[in-house]
C-alpha cells in the first residue's frame, strides 16, 4: 500500500468524534468545493501549450480536534496548545506538464511530513514543514500567512520559502534529464473567499512561484516564474455565525452490498442498468458524522462520510479495498411515509483497478488511475414508518449507486482520463 492509500485509509477508518443527536455541535468549519485551476507550463514542449487546467472536488473539515481536511492538505494534530500546533500533514502537489502528457507521465505527488505552526497573532501564522513525496524526495517550507475578513470577504495573503533537495529538484524540474542539484524557490500568493448567501461561497486564489537562477537556467525550464490561478465555488458553513449550533442530525452507519454495472450513472438512475456478466461484487461500510441540519436554508442534513469498500474476488479480479471520503446530504419526502434522496460527492482511492474500469481504460487507451472523483446517489425509505414500529424508527432501507469517475479528462489528479465504474447497491442505514 503506498502513502496515498495509507492516508485515505486513515481518514476512512480512524474514529471521528462521536456525536449523539441533539447533543452534537456543528463543526467550526466544513465544506465541499469544485474548483478550476489554471497553471502556466514552464517546461519546453512540442505543442506550444502555455497552460494546463484541472478540475478537482475538495473536502473540508476542522473542529479543532485531531483531524483536519483543508482541500489539498489533510492532517492529524498531535499538539495544539497556546500559540503552538504540531501536526503530521499530507499535501497534494501538482506537476504541471502539458495535458497531453499527463496520462502517461504521472508526476503529481502526495507529500507527507511534520508541520509546526506558530500563531503570531489571532490572524497570522508562521508554519515550518519538512515533507517528502512517495519516493522519498524531500523539501522544506517556511510559510508566513495573514487573514483579513469582514461580513462578506476573506483575504489571506501568504509568502513561502521552499528549499529542495537535489533528488527533488532534479526530478520535478530537471525531469531526470538535467541536474540542477539542490535549490530554493519563493512563492507569493493570496486566497480570497466571497460569501454569496447562506452556505454558498465563491473563492479564488493566485500565486507566483519564482525559481532560483541555477534551476531556471537548466534546459528543461523555459521560465523562471510560474503563475497559477484557481477559481471555484463551494458549500461551506456560514462563517458569519460565530456560535456553533446544536444539531438534530444523528450519526449513522451504512452497510451496503453492491453489484458492478456496465451501464453509465445516468442509465442506472433511470432504471436502465445492465450488470457485469462476471458478477463482480462489493461490501461497504460508511460512517456519517453530522455537519449541519440545513443546506442553503433547506432541511437537508449534511454529513462527512468516510467509507471502506471491499471488492470481492471473481474470475477476472482479485479482492481489494477501496477508501472514500465525501460529504453527503439527504432530502426527506414525507409521502405516504418518509423517503429520502441522498447525494454525496468526494474522493476515492482504490488499491487496485476494478475489472469494469480496466476494460474501459484498455478500450480508450488510457493508463488507469487509482485516485478518482466519487459520487454516491441513494434512495431509501424509513422502516419504522413502513412497519409502524417505533423501535426501528432510525433504520432505513435503500438502494444506490457508488460511482468513480475521471471527470471527462479534466483533471491530472485523476490521470487525465474519462470513464470509471459503477456499483449498484442495496443497504441498511442506522442512525444512532
Amino acid at each position: 500500500m503506498n502513502k496515498l492509500s495509507f492516508l485515505l485509509a486513515l481518514l476512512a477508518t480512524l474514529h471521528l468524534p462521536v456525536a449523539h443527536g441533539t447533543e452534537s455541535l456543528e463543526p467550526k468549519m466544513w465544506g465541499l468545493s469544485y474548483s478550476l485551476r489554471s497553471a502556466q507550463v514552464i517546461y519546453p514542449n512540442s505543442t506550444a501549450t502555455n497552460s494546463v487546467e484541472d478540475v478537482l472536488p475538495l473536502v473540508y473539515y476542522d473542529n479543532d480536534g485531531w483531524l483536519f481536511l483543508e482541500g489539498l492538505v489533510a492532517g492529524i494534530r498531535f499538539y495544539n496548545k497556546g500559540d503552538w500546533q504540531i501536526s503530521a500533514i499530507a499535501s497534494y502537489q501538482f506537476f504541471d506538464v502539458p495535458a497531453d502528457n499527463q496520462n502517461e507521465f504521472r508526476g503529481n505527488a502526495l507529500n507527507l511530513g511534520p508541520q509546526v505552526k506558530y500563531r503570531l497573532s489571532p490572524v497570522s501564522d508562521l508554519d515550518f514543514e519538512i515533507l517528502n513525496d512517495q519516493d522519498g524526495r524531500y523539501h522544506a517550507n517556511l510559510i508566513g500567512s495573514y487573514r483579513w475578513h469582514n461580513n462578506k470577504w476573506t483575504v489571506a495573503p501568504y509568502a513561502k520559502l521552499r528549499w529542495k533537495t537535489a533528488d527533488f529538484n532534479n526530478y520535478y524540474y530537471g525531469l531526470g534529464i538535467d541536474t540542477p542539484g539542490s535549490g530554493y524557490d519563493v512563492t507569493f500568493g493570496a486566497d480570497v473567499r466571497y460569501h454569496v448567501t447562506s452556505n454558498f461561497y465563491l473563492f479564488g486564489s493566485a500565486y507566483m512561484l519564482i525559481l532560483d537562477q541555477n534551476t531556471a537556467d537548466i534546459s528543461t525550464i523555459n521560465s523562471q516564474t510560474q503563475s497559477v490561478v484557481t477559481l471555484g465555488l463551494g458549500l461551506f458553513n456560514d462563517q458569519r455565525k460565530q456560535q456553533q449550533r446544536r444539531l438534530k442530525a444523528k450519526p449513522y452507519l451504512r452497510l451496503a452490498y453492491g453489484w458492478a454495472s456496465t451501464s453509465s450513472l445516468g442509465e442506472i438512475v433511470t432504471t436502465d442498468a445492465e450488470f457485469d456478466s462476471y458478477n463482480n461484487r462489493s461490501l461497504s461500510l460508511f460512517y456519517g458524522y453530522p455537519l449541519s441540519d440545513t443546506l442553503l436554508g433547506a432541511p437537508i442534513p449534511l454529513y462527512l462520510t468516510p467509507g471502506l469498500i471491499y471488492h470481492f474476488n471473481s474470475e477476472v479480479q482479485a479482492s481489494f479495498p477501496e477508501y472514500v471520503i465525501a460529504v453527503k446530504g439527504f432530502y426527506t419526502i414525507k409521502w405516504p411515509l418518509r423517503w429520502r434522496l441522498g447525494f454525496g460527492s468526494g474522493l476515492s482511492y482504490s488499491t487496485h483497478i476494478n475489472y469494469i474500469e480496466q476494460q474501459e481504460m484498455d478500450l480508450n487507451g488510457y493508463v488507469p488511475s487509482r485516485f478518482m472523483a466519487y459520487l454516491d446517489v441513494t434512495l431509501d425509505l424509513n422502516l419504522g414508518d413502513l412497519f409502524h414500529a417505533k423501535p426501528i424508527d432510525d433504520l432505513w432501507l435503500g438502494a444506490g449507486v457508488q460511482h468513480r469517475s475521471g471527470i471527462y479528462e479534466t483533471s491530472s489528479a485523476f490521470g487525465r482520463i474519462k470513464g470509471g465504474s459503477n456499483y449498484v447497491t442495496a443497504y441498511l442505514q442506522y442512525h444512532f
